[in-house]
């Protein structure tokens, strides 16, 4: 059964030793880190207890300069072990990375009195009262490190709250706290598995692209498949260490939607400021805080996050001044206080607005309220939208083709035949509508009597393709155009002059029709285009199907 346990307590609270003493291995792995004697990065450890519970340790730093990294540690573990000396008692990041857990959601875990050997039998008493009435309900342990005392008591206490994970039928995701490279294996990203499974050959997707699976491991050994709980270490070729970073999600394809806004249920702690860094994942981005109510509020994100419904967030600005669960990882840019009532309600359908493929929402159940179409959900609020926008835009086509394109997104195609429109060719047009001169009619009126053997320049290509539809035009050479009677004249003498001849040069057809030589060039050019003659050395036969009656 694996689970996931993150450390918790105040800078020099022994939370690195304790760890080491439990599973005997220092996660300070930066020389940094122990030159200085203090965690910065996140430290990693695998503990397993004696009823063969298998527990992936997250080690955090203490520092108050740190705890943003703590948060990125904290989320997606199971359980949490609080580290208190027990000579200082509980001090401020002791109460801020509890607030932070609870804020997370994380309600099963262990207290550990830490230094037991260095205090009386009276200071430990009141350390442990203090930490009964800050955790109440959680197992309060006093250990040491240095001689060992506690930890059998310690490891039994883990071992007591390490109930099961619920398992679901969440798609695969795991957030990104580490990335680097190896020789010969490439680049290595490491993170808490929240949910699903990753094995060899897996497509995932991070960043709108895909990605696969090279190999796994989980504590430095390989496994054929990472389970949820665990911490897992995944070999992706074809990537670059630079295309990486914490914060990223890597997901089963189509499976979370990316989204610059979340609608959340408030927890505050202390006033909430407009701005602030919203936490989720391991991602720490900024946003704009939109309150909707006393409860309520929609975070404007400034980059990209990927999320799900009932995901918990944390928020900070100095410090942490709240969090909040997710109603909707992808909502709308409005933001209402009715809608965000029916969300909290569990109206899922109230989520969905914009197309989304709807395997991305297979994790939330049965879906009312909404229109499926090709295997992309949406509203029917939505569907009237783009309805409008469409109608909108065909009421500004031109009249000489009434024609708009689609709408380039993935979703066209599934979508747009439920408008009532035709399709014809790259375009979309209203049923029955037929291209006509409109305001276009003085200008035809215009070119028409200019027309006749001599090309005419034509400015307006659309009003050159119409007239030529209509039968009013012949276009020739480069945007020019002579009468459909003057085509029709110089066609009867070319077919004249091959029927007798057997052929005709460009010099004879010019003569035949009094015109100059350019004028004769661009008029057997277009009786080429139409297939009537071809060109044998300099000059045109017939072809074989070519006729004098049109």
């Amino acid at each position: 059964m694996p689970l996931t346990i993150g450390t918790a307590g105040h800078i020099d609270h022994g939370k690195t030793t304790l760890v080491e003493a439990l599973t005997g291995k220092n996660t300070d792995r930066l020389p940094q880190e122990r030159e200085r004697g203090i965690s910065i990065d996140l430290g990693y450890a695998a503990l397993e207890l004696a009823d063969g519970t298998q527990l992936s340790v997250v080690d955090v730093p203490g520092h108050e300069r740190f705890v943003r990294t703590m948060v990125a540690g904290a989320t997606g573990i199971d359980l949490f072990l609080l580290v208190i000396d027990a000579n200082e008692g509980a001090r401020p990041q002791t109460h801020e990375h509890l607030a932070i857990l609870r804020l997370l959601g994380i309600e099963r875990g262990v207290v550990a009195l830490t230094k037991s050997d260095l205090v009386d039998a009276e200071t430990l008493e009141l350390a442990r009262a203090e930490a009964e009435e800050l955790v109440p309900g959680a197992p309060v342990v006093a250990v040491s490190a240095r001689t060992g005392a506690g930890l059998d008591e310690l490891r039994a206490a883990l071992a007591s709250v390490s109930i099961e994970r619920a398992r679901d039928d969440a798609p695969t995701r795991l957030y990104i706290d580490r990335v680097f490279t190896l020789h010969g294996i490439g680049t290595v990203a490491t993170g808490t598995l929240w949910s699903g499974s990753i094995g060899e050959g897996d497509e995932l997707h991070v960043r709108e692209r895909s990605v696969r699976v090279r190999s796994v491991q989980v504590h430095d050994s390989a496994v054929e498949r990472a389970e949820a709980g665990q911490r897992v270490a995944v070999a992706l070729p074809g990537v670059e260490r630079s295309e990486l970073r914490r914060g990223d999600a890597l997901v089963a394809p189509g499976s979370y939607p990316s989204s610059y806004r979340l609608d959340i249920a408030l927890e505050p702690l202390a006033e909430i400021p407009s701005r602030v860094h919203v936490h989720h994942g391991t991602a720490n981005v900024l946003a704009r805080v939109v309150r909707v109510g006393d409860r309520f509020a929609q975070l404007r994100l400034s980059e990209p996050v990927v999320a799900a419904r009932g995901d918990h967030v944390v928020l900070r600005a100095a410090t942490t001044v709240g969090g909040g669960r997710v109603l909707d990882p992808s909502p709308p840019r409005h933001a209402s206080l009715e809608r965000m009532e029916l969300v909290e309600r569990g109206e899922i359908a109230a989520t969905v607005h914009k197309p989304v493929r709807a395997e991305s929402l297979a994790h939330l159940g049965e879906l009312g309220g909404v229109i499926e179409a090709g295997g992309w959900v949406f509203s029917s609020t939505w569907l009237e939208e783009l309805r409008a926008e469409l109608n909108e835009r065909l009421e500004r086509a031109d009249p000489l083709d009434p024609g708009i394109a689609p709408p380039p997104d993935a979703w066209s195609g599934a979508v747009v035949p439920l408008l009532g429109l035709e399709r014809r060719g790259a375009k979309l047009y209203r049923p029955g509508s037929t291209a006509e001169l409109g305001a276009h009619a003085a200008a035809a009126a215009v070119l028409e009597a200019q027309l006749g053997l001599e090309p005419v320049k034509v400015d307006d290509a659309a009003l050159g393709r119409f007239l030529e539809e209509q039968g009013r035009l012949v276009r020739v050479g480069d945007g020019y155009a002579v009468s459909a009677s003057a085509y029709e004249q110089a066609r009867i003498a070319l077919f004249a002059e091959c029927e007798s001849a057997g052929r005709i040069t460009l010099a004879r057809f010019r003569d035949l029709l009094g015109v100059g030589r350019k004028t004769a060039q661009v008029l057997l050019e277009r009786f080429d285009a139409d297939g009537l003659t071809r060109r044998v050395g300099d000059e045109r036969v017939l072809r074989k199907r070519g006729t004098i009656a049109r």
